[in-house]
């Protein structure tokens, strides 16, 4: 007899202001960066759509079926998972549709999961996991004082997941994480069963990614042989599965937003209860119901360089750390912890934490179709657009951050800060752009390591290694070490030039007791 756990991401980035220049913020205090570094009236427009399409429709239609069944054996029930950034933007632009969720959670057939408040990447950020206990314990306070509701079981962003954060997951007291119930962790086995974290004692719940995505992507397909999907045949195919337990977990806006209401997806989830409870064999439980009404049937490992995630046909980190552009992002806002808290201005802190949501790097995907067709649909532009927009806001924030410091932090920080894709050292060979770039110190000591002997020969006859560190990153003591370097090979020039950029990022990081992130 299969318990069914069906659960929901709610979501919504804040969507940065593509049009953001330096001048902007010109003469602007840290707490006036949100209007300017967001686009708040799109995001205002897309949250009161999203609320008026999906959030309290769907909301209702739960409710109307937890009223059905509350008398009866068996109750319908459901878990949420909302982000922090939801929660504040429905506070501030859709108040009813915030209270729409406080009555689910007062209904005792609701499960509130915690999460990252600012759903980043931030388990990912180091190995002490500072910044992700963070947004974890805010999240915890969040669903405490904003919906009465004290989570023990936790969903990471995107369902990101390694055995490092569940130990971490289980130090912070959470009985369960959900995760991807991806071949690549499974083999052989069901997802449809609770599994314990490998070396620690916390249960991994599986998302059956199948029968998920047959609502969240297939449902308005008309080529896939499952159309139409009806609940009676959703709730047959539910009883006709084995296992313990079926994870079905999908994003929120799946009904009324990613699939219209002309879909009929709203009233395939009006009727789902109604037929999944009319079978004997099936059951809606909640999370820690599942916990507590099954064992283990053994165990997974995932290491912490074989993350799992729900993303892409890939189900790893690729969808946000998959190019160079994702990767310069994170990095310049990894490096940014240790300065940004070091200011102690929780205006600044409070928008580095908002630019870390992990859709702002998803934008930024440039893998092939079919998963790039997912990017774009949620991407309002392409790719390099995404990047060079929010690398303007980062190298903006950099320099507050830097500002806001004591020396020699202050300067420490400038001289290690990122900069935007304009200002950026973009390296060349017999006329043209090679395909690399560095938008900051550390940056530019990985790429000496790439480039091409003949474009780091160009590029140090001329000067511009020595121009762009003292002009553009304001480094005088290591313009002058690069601008005094007289070697004869290019194996020994490149050594050399890649020795003075790391031993400097070491003596800057340390001055500035920024530590190595």
């Amino acid at each position: 007899m299969p318990d069914i756990c069906l659960g929901f991401e709610v979501h919504q980035p804040l969507r940065i202001n593509r049009d953001f220049r330096k001048e902007l913020g010109e003469g602007k205090r840290p707490e006036e960066l949100f209007d300017i570094y967001f686009d708040n009236c799109w995001n205002r427009a897309i949250l009161e759509r999203v609320a008026r399409k999906c959030y309290l429709p769907a909301n209702e239609i739960i409710l109307e079926n937890i009223d059905r069944f509350k008398g009866d054996g068996k109750k319908f029930k459901v878990c949420f998972s909302l982000s922090g950034i939801l929660v504040e933007q429905l506070e501030r632009w859709a108040p009813e549709a915030l209270e729409s969720f406080r009555d689910l959670a007062r209904s005792g057939c609701v499960e509130l999961l915690d999460q990252t408040y600012y759903h980043s990447l931030s388990s990912l950020f180091s190995s002490d996991r500072a910044e992700f206990i963070e947004q974890v314990e805010l999240h915890r306070a969040l669903m405490r004082d904003c919906f009465g509701q004290e989570p023990i079981v936790f969903e990471n962003t995107e369902f990101l997941y390694n055995n490092s954060i569940a130990r971490t997951l289980e130090a912070l007291g959470y009985s369960g994480v959900f995760t991807e119930g991806a071949e690549r962790i499974l083999g052989w086995r069901s997802p449809n069963h609770l599994y314990r974290a490998d070396g620690a004692g916390i249960v991994v719940l599986l998302r059956n990614y199948r029968l998920s995505d047959d609502i969240a992507f297939r449902f308005s397909n008309r080529d896939w042989p499952g159309w139409p999907l009806t609940a009676d045949k959703y709730a047959a195919w539910l009883s006709a599965t084995p296992g313990d337990c079926i994870n079905i977990f999908i994003d929120y806006e799946t009904f009324g937003e990613h699939q219209w209401p002309e879909t009929g997806i709203m009233e395939f989830f009006r009727w789902l209860p109604i037929e999944v409870l009319k079978r004997e064999n099936l059951a809606f439980k909640t999370p820690s119901e599942l916990i507590s009404s099954h064992s283990p049937v053994g165990v997974i490992s995932v290491g912490d360089f074989e993350t799992v995630s729900w993303a892409d046909e890939e189900r790893s980190t690729s969808a946000w750390l998959g190019n160079d552009m994702q990767r310069t992002c994170y990095r310049a806002l990894k490096g940014m912890e240790a300065p940004v808290k070091g200011s102690r201005n929780e205006s600044l802190i409070k928008i580095w934490r908002l630019l870390q949501a992990s859709d702002l790097l998803y934008y930024m995907y440039t893998q092939p179709r079919p998963s790039r067709s997912v990017h774009e649909y949620f991407s309002s532009q392409p790719p390099a657009a995404a990047f060079w927009a929010l690398m303007r806001i980062l190298s903006d924030l950099n320099e507050r951050i830097a500002e806001a410091l004591p020396e020699p932090a202050r300067s420490s920080s400038l001289f290690l800060r990122v900069v935007p894709p304009d200002r950026a050292f973009h390296f060349h060979e017999g006329g043209a752009y090679a395909g690399l770039s560095a938008h900051s110190l550390e940056e530019f000591g990985d790429a000496i390591l790439l480039a091409s002997d003949g474009s780091i020969g160009f590029h140090m006859a001329r000067g511009d290694f020595e121009r762009w560190i003292r002009h553009t990153i304001g480094d005088a003591d290591l313009a002058d070490e690069v601008g005094g370097m007289r070697l004869g090979g290019i194996g020994e020039l490149r050594a050399a030039l890649r020795e003075a950029v790391r031993r400097r990022v070491s003596e800057l990081r340390a001055r500035g007791g920024f530590g190595w992130g």
